[in-house]
């Protein structure tokens, strides 16, 4: 595989993508060949198959420049999953087909996700000089005051953001729900999440700037502070009301997607429901309470816990607008810090705290997910 890099490596551009182009459709096309005879029976498809079994395994390793041993450990692996296959109930190549369909997916998982979470949780019982401490970087986490701080702040953002953007989101959904020029005014609020969380963070970084009474104003909110005859404030600097300061930023981001998710589910509410609560002399508050609400809730608890998962992992409007000076780091920003300071079990710790974190809300979401489809 390196040598046929190597080559198309070597020749012309224009050559170059014809020649990467074929390549990758014959690699499509064998796949979808032999997913598509995985099913058949028959002497002739169980001998494709256990070719495919054994050679394709045995070929790629090799191809990709791996010891003798591991593609001869490929190809038992291929003789053994073979012998599952014919064993299914579902039919012969059920499970190569099966395997076929999920191997991409389990593979990126098992690389992406599942072996880096092993990592590093293995990773925050080891010193930074490689020792084995066992639980002391978590302790050190979990008795450092200032890292208790961080533990706060993360605490204040997971509980006031999702809230206040589902809020906001959803009362400007009502309000702008069938008005003219809805749309208009949904792109208003849905801009924001076109913009990173590091431009976001760059605006509002200057929206906050500061500058001595005797200087002219750069930030927008300073400048209004002084023409309403007030005394320029250090926004970012002044704990514990900054972490809030930072805070808004991710509202702004995240209003518009709850508006968005909001506004289509209240679509999907009946017309029949509102009508028949309207006859009975609701008024417009009790329908939405009574009604709206309720036909709302599931998509209400995907943008709560959307939101609250972000608000855990938040890093980079703090790491771009304090960096976590002035007691507003979180931990994710600490978790790179202890990183960048070569301090790696304390930067897993932290990870492994988030991960902690983040799992019952993603249970949650899923129980509720799966709730829903019960009931369909």
């Amino acid at each position: 595989m390196s040598d046929f890099l190597l080559w198309v490596g070597k020749l012309p551009a224009l050559a170059q993508i014809p020649i990467v182009l074929i390549a990758f459709g014959i690699v499509v096309a064998l796949i979808l060949f032999f997913v598509e005879i995985a099913p058949r029976s028959g002497r002739k498809y169980t001998i494709i198959r256990l070719a495919v079994c054994v050679i394709a395994p045995f070929l790629a390793l090799v191809l990709v420049g791996s010891v003798w041993w591991a593609a001869l450990i490929a190809a038992a692996l291929g003789l053994a999953f073979f012998w599952i296959d014919k064993r299914s109930s579902q039919g012969a190549g059920y499970l190569f087909q099966l395997f076929g369909f999920l191997a991409p997916a389990i593979i990126l998982l098992v690389i992406g996700l599942i072996y880096p979470t092993v990592k590093t949780a293995i990773d925050s019982l080891f010193s930074s000089r490689g020792n084995f401490v066992g639980l002391d970087n978590f302790a050190w986490v979990l008795t450092n005051p200032q890292n208790l701080r961080v533990i706060l702040n993360t605490i204040i953002w997971v509980l006031v953001v999702p809230i206040a953007s589902t809020i906001f989101g959803l009362a400007y959904a009502v309000f702008i729900d069938k008005s003219r020029g809805e749309k208009f005014f949904k792109i208003l609020v849905f801009m924001p999440m076109a913009i990173s969380f590091v431009g976001a963070s760059i605006i509002w970084r200057f929206v906050y700037t500061y500058r001595p009474t005797d200087e002219s104003q750069i930030g927008l909110l300073n400048q209004v502070v002084v023409w309403l005859g007030g005394q320029p404030v250090q926004w970012l600097q002044e704990s514990p009301w900054n972490t809030f300061f930072l805070i808004v930023v991710l509202i702004w981001i995240q209003t518009g997607f709850a508006m968005v998710i909001l506004s289509a589910a209240i679509k999907g509410v009946p017309a029949e429901q509102l009508e028949a609560a309207e006859l009975d002399g609701t008024n417009s508050w009790q329908r939405f309470i009574n009604v709206t609400v309720p036909g709302i809730r599931s998509s209400l608890i995907v943008v709560l816990t959307t939101i609250s998962i972000a608000s855990l992992k938040v890093f980079d409007i703090v790491r771009t607008m304090t960096a976590g000076a002035n007691e507003t780091s979180v931990l994710a920003n600490e978790m790179y810090t202890q990183f960048k300071n070569f301090e790696y079990g304390r930067s897993a710790a932290f990870a492994v705290i988030l991960f902690i974190l983040v799992m019952p809300i993603v249970i949650y979401n899923a129980r509720q997910i799966k709730k829903q489809r019960e009931i369909r």
